[in-house]
């Protein structure tokens, strides 16, 4: 008889509970009904009737990339007149608990005593770090990868198809000295330097994502530390063969008529047997030249920054320069903030550094092509210092023709014995 009850009250309510559970997920899963002709939710409404925490609203904006008043969250960080006494439970707390303590250490309203005296140490918190992290992991990373790789496979698929520009003409076995041994100094000070800051950057910007696989986290620590190391100390020589190569020839890649005929036959590069005019240096290689000056003069300036953040911020003032000249509304942007912490300074130098390297090395990848496999005797010009006469007609004739001139004058001005 019990079992019989029992069997018909399972039987009842089991088809009570299987249409709840459907309510409840169709519920869950349904948009809400919305009276069209009714306003959306008031944020600050919803938040003073929760007590003061953030609401839907909140969460989606932030989401949606929108900003936001966070004046609930950042003011959040305790009252000490509202603490208990010494002698009660909480007391000790000072009216403020460990998570309000945290947030007034990240908005920078804690009040913070260090022992050390280097400047920004009672930074605990830096709130404005993972756009930076984003940014570098992200399209930083990304696109200047691909920059570098299609610059070498576009300077594969030239040499491909154009092969190795070779000397038209018998050479004469007459040499000419192109560069002297202090000008071929300054240029493999600076060469030699940078290819050295290249490849640690690099380590730096890609260790983690290549190397950590193939060495293991021991061996990449030990070389990401020298890297840094060995980075942070070549780069003194690299500014200074910067300032030998613009003491030696800034005068000679000065622009004159002869480089628009340069420019109009491609140099040659593209025909055989065809030659442009040109003096001790062609079009393409003053716009190598100047090329390394600006980007050297930029990358070694956000280099100091990084080195020296507190003694030489660079981007405040620089964005308060932008922001007179009116360049944001140009694009349609905010104005640009003219007021930065130290590591806020070392983000943006950072990652300004990073993409004037990337554009270098891809313009030294094309430097180093033609001053090597690209061009017959282009090497010798930095090798020995020496070219042969043939290669210097046809790549500079206006330059040989203007040594010989020197030289036949020296020649007549030397009284006969």
């Amino acid at each position: 008889m019990r079992l019989c009850l029992l069997t018909l009250l399972v039987s009842l309510l089991l088809p009570l509970s299987v249409t709840a559970q459907d309510m409840s997920v169709r519920q869950l899963t349904e948009p809400l009904a919305v009276d069209p002709g009714s306003a959306p939710p008031d944020a600050s409404d919803s938040r003073a009737a929760t007590g003061g925490a953030q609401t839907l609203a909140d969460i989606l904006a932030r989401q949606r990339g929108e900003k936001i008043d966070d004046s609930f969250r950042r003011n959040a960080t305790g009252d000490p007149d509202s603490a208990s006494g010494i002698a009660s439970q909480l007391g000790t707390l000072g009216g403020s608990s460990d998570s309000e303590l945290l947030r007034a250490m990240r908005y920078g309203s804690a009040d913070i005593t260090v022992t050390s005296r280097s400047p920004a140490a009672d930074v605990i918190m830096q709130d404005g770090g993972m756009w930076w992290l984003k940014f570098r992991q992200g399209p930083l990373a990304t696109y200047g990868a691909y920059l570098l790789g299609g610059t070498l496979l576009l300077l594969a698929l030239f040499f491909l198809i154009r092969g190795r520009i070779r000397i038209d003409g018998e050479r004469t076995g007459r040499t000419i000295t192109r560069f002297s041994s202090f000008e071929r100094f300054g240029h493999w000070l600076f060469a030699g330097s940078f290819l050295v800051l290249g490849a640690t950057g690099l380590i730096s910007l890609f260790g983690r994502t290549v190397m950590i696989p193939l060495f293991g986290k021991d061996m990449f620590a030990s070389l990401a530390l020298a890297s840094k190391w060995i980075h942070n100390n070549v780069a003194w020589a690299f500014m200074v063969g910067l300032v030998i190569v613009m003491l030696n020839w800034t005068l000679q890649n000065i622009p004159n008529k002869h480089d628009l005929k340069w420019l109009a036959m491609a140099g040659g590069l593209f025909s055989k047997g065809v030659h442009a005019p040109a003096r001790k240096f062609n079009a393409g290689q003053k716009m190598i030249f100047w090329g390394c000056v600006i980007l050297g003069l930029s990358i070694s300036a956000s280099g100091l920054s990084l080195l020296f953040p507190f003694e030489m911020p660079m981007f405040a003032k620089t964005f308060a320069i932008l922001n007179d000249i009116g360049v944001p509304g140009w694009f349609g942007l905010e104005p640009f903030p003219e007021v930065l912490a130290a590591q806020e300074e070392m983000q943006y130098a950072q990652l300004w550094h990073a993409i004037v390297a990337f554009v270098f090395m891809a313009m030294i990848f094309a430097h180093i092509y033609l001053g090597t496999i690209g061009m017959e005797g282009a090497f010798d010009a930095m090798g020995s210092g020496e070219v042969d006469e043939q290669w210097a007609r046809e790549h500079h004739g206006l330059w040989v023709d203007e040594v010989r001139a020197k030289e036949a004058e020296n020649a007549s001005a030397t009284p006969a014995e």
